[in-house]
């Protein structure tokens, strides 16, 4: 009987390790130390794009624009990660599992989690071309189409085993990125820089600090301030209850801070430096082989956790609409083939377009979220006051949440693309997000909650706030 036991609990054991839970409520006895997940979020944070981003808005719109910039965007993801932290410490759940339960119904929820998913296998992409491009740089010989099948199924085996697979591989791999970073740094100190000057007096001609120049920054990092947001609900959800005031801040705010301020300053002195915005090119050229390594070590660190989100997402969507409950492993293949094919299709070629519709969707769709969690369940008291993901118990379509994303999305896209002056272009993803946050209120008063359960659930569920 106790060999049937041990063998029964070895089973949930492995079962756990594959799953991570990707479909329900993350239990008390698999949560983890907050500094192994805010680990597995640095991997984030240290992806070259952040650094890539700084560079870029010091070559084309001045040093001051582009730390204005990022301390914008530092402020606007951390108070946005930390909220989405809290609930998602407090549920167990995702942003995925608590769209259910928090205003769009578990088939109005599976919009959110197919384009959430979409955007991984974009990022995938993105961050496997980047390696990809990398390598021919340095290697010709070897086809691009060859490096990106390569590095777009090199990430599927660290992904096998969940979040705490994850945990030990950023363990394993960030002081390896520290030292080539700093190698990189040191050679660069020391060469003459292409800007002769204060770091801060770098400024194109044509270009102020101010107006419209800081304008379109922040518009380019608008596109990016979403993403980190959400993302950290997949693992802020592992926080252990007795951790949950320091794990709160720590994986709320400190990739945030990581992301954009940190990454960006070190974006910005190198494209003050080599008036040069793209990190895979002037690594390779300050420590060659070493830099190549670098730019695959970043892409790839940033790349399992692409993988990760991925495959929760399209696990989600699946179930909630085909009940096709394959697993998530099967779901980090798919996201994994879809990359690559994204990547032989040119992505590269419409990343801004991508990006602009992504920063308005997904910056509505965290102030929707938060607004549910911190206004409607707990000050307007409408709907119950957890997060339910359980179909059984759920509407199919609730208006709140759905009608919110739709309209806002729609009219953010609109101001992104200019249909609304040069103000709100820069800041349609803001925009979008206060526009959701509002008609998220409006719409739980009018409809006084009525779709937010079709029948109490029998068990007690953690509150969202």
């Amino acid at each position: 009987m106790a060999e049937v036991i041990k063998n029964e609990g070895k089973i949930v054991e492995n079962k756990e390790k594959k799953e991570d839970y990707a479909l329900e409520r993350v239990p008390e006895h698999y949560r983890m130390n907050w500094w192994s997940i805010t680990n597995v979020t640095l991997g984030v944070a240290t992806a070259m794009l952040f650094m890539q981003m700084g560079s870029l808005m010091t070559v084309s719109f001045g040093a001051v624009n582009a730390l204005l910039a990022e301390i914008y965007a530092t402020i606007v993801a951390g108070v946005l990660g930390i909220g989405i932290a809290y609930v998602a410490g407090k549920s167990g759940l995702n942003v995925n599992l608590m769209a259910r339960g928090g205003g769009f119904g578990y088939i109005g929820a599976s919009i959110t989690s197919l384009i959430y998913a979409l955007n991984f296998i974009m990022y995938c992409a993105i961050e496997g071309a980047i390696m990809a491009y990398a390598v021919h740089e340095y290697i010709p010989g070897i086809p691009v189409w060859a490096l990106m099948v390569f590095f777009g199924f090199a990430v599927v085996p660290f992904n096998w085993f969940g979040v705490k697979q994850l945990d030990k591989l950023q363990k394993w791999t960030l002081p390896l990125f520290v030292i080539l970073l700093g190698a990189g740094m040191v050679v660069a100190a020391r060469l003459e820089p292409a800007y002769v000057g204060s770091l801060w007096g770098v400024l194109p001609e044509g270009m102020a600090v101010g107006g419209a120049s800081l304008i379109t920054c922040i518009g380019i990092m608008n596109g990016l301030v979403g993403i980190i947001a959400l993302l950290i609900s997949d693992y802020a959800r592992f926080i252990k209850p007795s951790q949950f005031k320091m794990g709160v801040f720590m994986v709320g705010f400190v990739p945030a801070l990581v992301c954009f301020f940190i990454m960006g300053l070190i974006g910005i002195w190198f494209g003050a430096r080599f008036m040069q915005e793209n990190p895979g090119i002037y690594f390779v050229q300050l420590i060659g082989i070493f830099g190549a390594l670098f730019t695959i070590l970043t892409q790839l660190r940033i790349n399992i956790t692409n993988l990760y989100s991925g495959s929760l997402s399209l696990a989600n969507f699946f179930e909630n609409v085909f009940r096709f409950k394959p697993g998530r492993n099967f779901w980090v293949f798919f996201t994994a083939t879809a990359a690559v094919v994204c990547m032989l299709a040119g992505v590269l070629d419409y990343l801004g377009p991508l990006l602009t519709f992504q920063g308005v969707f997904l910056l509505a769709w965290a102030a929707i979220v938060i607004c549910d969690a911190f206004v409607v369940k707990k000050v307007l008291k409408i709907g119950p006051n957890y997060f339910e993901y359980r179909q059984e118990y759920l509407y199919a379509w609730n208006p709140v949440g759905v009608i919110s994303l739709i309209v806002s999305s729609v009219i953010g896209t609109m101001a992104a693309f200019g249909l609304m002056g040069s103000f709100l272009e820069a800041f349609a993803a803001f925009f979008a997000g206060i526009l959701a946050f509002v008609l998220t209120i409006v719409l739980a008063i009018a409809t006084r909650g009525k779709y937010y359960l079709k029948k109490e659930a029998t068990a007690e569920m953690p509150k969202a706030n």
